[in-house]
């Protein structure tokens, strides 16, 4: 994990990314100001630049020569704000508008790694117009109950529903349906669930420690992820070596399938009967927070919170059609 430091003077004014208008705007902002706090406790110009009150296009006019993004949700983490930043020349964290945008569609993510032989529930995708009774009725015929229904372009939780039984299956994709149109019906796996988080790009990322997950009974939703101390979080964590070797390196794979870079973590889940690992989703924009997974990961892997807020930003880049189109024009 060995990387040298970038002295704070040459990564420049930096604007940190936070708030946005999606549905994850209060975490963005707690977010954020924790990665904000840390660079200018590092000695980085760090600036709060929040894009729902202000259009992008003064990052220039104010001298930004990098960008921190810590949005999440739509319009910070899917590629649009990515490719914003292309346009207007602008270094900055994370993944591309490519990875960006494939990532925060949960089914555009489970059908690549499916391509590429990577473990991921099964599902099905109930478009907009094919979410009528017969068709809610035909799923859990398809996937076994318990199953999960989620909006596939949400992160954090939102709009997820476990569903226990057929009469559960109206609400649940209405509920999903109320923050994307489209709903993904996914396989229940029963065990446990666990996170990795990667630093870096190509074969040169790096999978941090494996973070094992242990919700309350009411289950780790989205007021317990960010709101309450009732999840337990270990890390170690505490899995036999080999399976978390297995699970660093089927992460590893599934990020640079998607062709991550900079940062991602990915969300898995062990099944009980067989301990296999199965991908449920990759995150391009994780949470910076007091509760979040990366910077806990990184502390067991030896990097502090302001350290590790450091390399991202040193990490930050333009796509590489960017570069090249950089020396056409005026």
């Amino acid at each position: 994990m060995s990387q040298a430091m970038p002295h704070p003077e040459s990564l420049g004014r930096v604007a940190v990314l936070m708030g946005g208008a999606s549905a994850e705007r209060e975490v963005s902002l707690m977010s954020g100001a924790g990665v904000l706090q840390a660079l200018r406790e590092q000695g980085v110009d760090a600036h709060a630049f929040d894009p729902a009150q202000r259009d992008l296009s003064e990052l220039r006019r104010e001298g930004v020569s990098r960008v921190f993004i810590a949005l999440h949700g739509r319009g910070g983490e899917d590629g649009c704000v990515q490719g914003a930043l292309e346009l207007l020349g602008l270094p900055y964290t994370g993944s591309g508008v490519m990875a960006s945008a494939v990532c925060m569609d949960k089914v555009m993510t489970k059908r690549v790694w499916s391509s590429e032989g990577l473990p991921t529930p099964r599902w099905v995708c109930l478009q907009a117009g094919e979410q009528g009774h017969d068709q809610l009725r035909a799923v859990p015929d398809a996937l076994g109950l318990p199953l999960i229904v989620k909006p596939p372009r949400e992160g954090s939780s939102i709009g997820v529903t476990k569903v226990q039984g057929y009469s559960q299956m109206d609400e649940a994709v209405r509920l999903a349906a109320g923050f994307d149109p489209d709903v993904l019906c996914e396989e229940f796996i029963e065990g446990e669930e666990v996170t990795c988080a990667v630093l870096g790009e190509g074969q040169g990322a790096t999978a941090l420690p494996v973070v094992k997950i242990v919700p309350p009974e009411a289950g780790y939703d989205y007021q317990n992820k960010y709101f309450t101390d009732e999840v337990k979080y270990q890390v170690p964590s505490g899995l036999p070596e080999a399976e978390e070797r297995e699970i660093q390196r089927i992460t590893l794979q599934a990020f640079r399938t998607l062709g991550c870079r900079g940062w991602g973590r990915a969300d898995l889940m062990i099944r009980g009967s067989d301990r296999k690992p199965f991908l449920l989703e990759m995150n391009t924009s994780p949470g910076m927070t007091s509760h979040s997974l990366v910077p806990m990961s990184a502390r067991a892997a030896g990097i502090g919170y302001g350290e590790l807020c450091v390399r991202l930003l040193a990490f930050a880049k333009r796509d590489p059609a960017g570069h090249r189109a950089e020396g056409k024009g005026a």
